[in-house]
């Protein structure tokens, strides 16, 4: 077998794999603050295409009328078919959409820097806690990373083609365009990035043969890209209905989320409470050196020089540097341009999955390069042996073993991968106090288990003539779900029979009896209180929160 096919089926045994764990695990993952809303707003989307667009409900149901809602309405339609809950319907296919990201990512990788490129992004995009733990249970921002990934898949191959692109490429590029504007109106950061990669061929094939060859070649370029317009339309309405019916919405929206659309709260950042619009400009780059595994981030950076040394070099064929600049700037653009500007940013760096795949590109770029490097780099011959094959091999050693880290975190930390910190935070127990971890609340899952599970061990009964009362600190839709119609859940303790309580800074600790706790990797998640015959007047830390 060659190298070629060898590593290309070791991409498609990855994403076996995952498909495997995922098939095998997706139950296992909670109700995080936003998903009952988007299990809502998705019924409402079905219920508008099944009414013949007379149903116009989802057109204004809360604020989620202004991002699109393509997995929501998947999700919505799967439920009606598949044998599972609705709940776990959209688990799986949470999963499933993240695979495709994973496929897209891969392939990504193995247009621009070969099949050992793609497969080492592959399998550092697979190994990320931070992408694998979202797109189970995040219907926003993990779709979106997704589409953004095809997005930049389609076009590396727009520019592979330049300048005569053929009609199937501006048909996928369209389609990818339209699901990522048609998610989030940040999806326009994607054809950006595609104007100044186009931006670059232009200015460099000007400086060659000047402004007429250069324009005409953009213009037999763009031509055939034309009807994939039509598609991009076609796909953004789909899955975004509102922004059809009123041109002026998509501007609307930019102009809705160029401000901070909530009441502004506080998050724990670097171990000062911090209301979130005024989080400082090394927010984004402090939790990606922290959340990512170094391995990860290591590979990137290595690529992103690379990647730009090479966009420099004139004897490379232009569409290849103009494709190097254009995975540079996916990666860097957004979280630039957030530094920059300095808008709302809270819940970690969920907001920024979408920037996940092409830097596991260029991570991928730079192992390929390493690799050829490793092969080219012989002993003297007096020594009869070459060097290269012993590089190879050390490099795919330190590889493994940078994957093995967050691997065996990601495993530690089930169902909450999302949360994990790498070495230089001190894992999670480290980075609690100084950041947030269990921002979407998915313990209150287990949490709920642990709770039925001691009820029934006792062989206790619900109080005479009511519901056992559960006061809650964290997301109150996943203990709904999970405790069931026996139980009401509130904030307020008084009176309450027991509490249930993350363990984020804001959620006090009881002095009552406690029922269970939820711990992974040494740091308590949530806990379980029995708090009958005691008084509390808050579960906050700080009330008003």
């Amino acid at each position: 077998m060659t190298t070629e096919r060898a590593c290309d089926a070791l991409a498609v045994l990855v994403l076996t794999v995952v498909g495997v764990l995922a098939a095998a695990t997706f139950r296992d993952y909670g109700l995080s603050w936003d998903d009952y809303t988007h299990s809502q707003y998705g019924d409402l989307l079905l219920r508008l295409y099944a009414s013949g667009l007379s149903d116009r409900r989802a057109l204004s149901f809360v604020n989620l009328y202004y991002y699109g809602g393509g997995f929501d309405l998947l999700a919505a339609a799967a439920a009606k078919v598949l044998p599972f809950t609705l709940f776990e319907t959209r688990r799986i296919m949470g999963a499933t959409v993240g695979i495709i990201g994973l496929a897209a990512t891969w392939r990504a990788g193995r247009r621009t820097g070969g099949p050992l490129a793609g497969l080492v992004a592959l399998v550092l995009l697979s190994a990320c806690p931070l992408y694998y733990g979202h797109m189970f249970m995040n219907p926003k921002d993990a779709p979106f990373a997704v589409a953004m990934a095809l997005l930049l898949l389609a076009s590396l191959r727009a520019l592979d083609e330049y300048p005569r692109p053929s009609l199937w490429t501006g048909v996928l590029l369209g389609a990818a365009a339209g699901l990522a504007f048609g998610s989030r109106v940040m999806g326009a950061f994607g054809g950006l990035e595609l104007l100044a990669a186009l931006g670059f061929i232009l200015i460099a094939e000007t400086r060659a043969a000047g402004w007429f060859k250069a324009g005409r070649s953009l213009w037999k370029f763009i031509v055939p890209l034309l009807p994939g317009m039509v598609v991009a339309y076609a796909v953004m309405v789909l899955v975004w209905p509102w922004a059809e019916a009123d041109p002026r919405n998509p501007f609307r929206a930019v102009e809705y989320f160029s401000r901070f659309f909530e009441k502004p709260w506080s998050e724990s950042f670097a171990g000062v409470v911090t209301p979130v619009t005024d989080m400082p400009r090394s927010y984004v780059p402090t939790l990606f050196a922290l959340k990512l595994p170094g391995v990860f981030s290591v590979l990137a950076l290595v690529g992103t020089v690379r990647a730009l040394v090479l966009a420099g070099k004139r004897e490379i064929p232009l569409g290849r540097r103009a494709a190097l600049l254009l995975i540079v700037l996916a990666a860097f653009l957004p979280p630039a341009t957030a530094v920059a500007l300095r808008p709302a940013m809270y819940n970690g760096i969920r907001h920024f999955l979408f920037i996940l795949p092409p830097l596991a590109v260029l991570g991928g770029l730079a192992a390929a390069w390493l690799a050829d490097a490793a092969r080219a780099f012989l002993i003297p011959r007096a020594a009869g042996l070459a060097r290269g094959p012993v590089l190879v091999t050390a490099l795919g050693t330190l590889l493994v073993l940078g994957l093995a880290a967050p691997v065996i975190g990601m495993v530690q930390l089930h169902p909450y991968e999302y949360s994990y910190f790498n070495g230089f935070a001190g894992g999670v127990k480290g980075a609690r106090g100084h950041y947030m971890v269990d921002y979407w609340g998915l313990s209150l899952k287990q949490a709920s288990q642990a709770l039925l599970s001691w009820l029934a061990q006792r062989r206790e009964s619900t109080p005479g003539g009511r519901r056992w009362r559960v006061a809650v600190c964290g997301p109150h839709r996943s203990p709904e779900v999970e405790l069931g119609p026996d139980f009401e859940i509130t904030w307020d303790p008084q009176g309450a029979d027991f509490a249930m309580m993350l363990g984020e800074y804001y959620c006090k600790t009881f002095d009552a009896p406690l029922l269970a706790e939820v711990t992974r990797a040494g740091l308590v998640y949530a806990r379980v209180y029995d708090i009958r015959g005691r008084s509390y007047g808050t579960l906050l830390t700080r009330p008003g929160l």
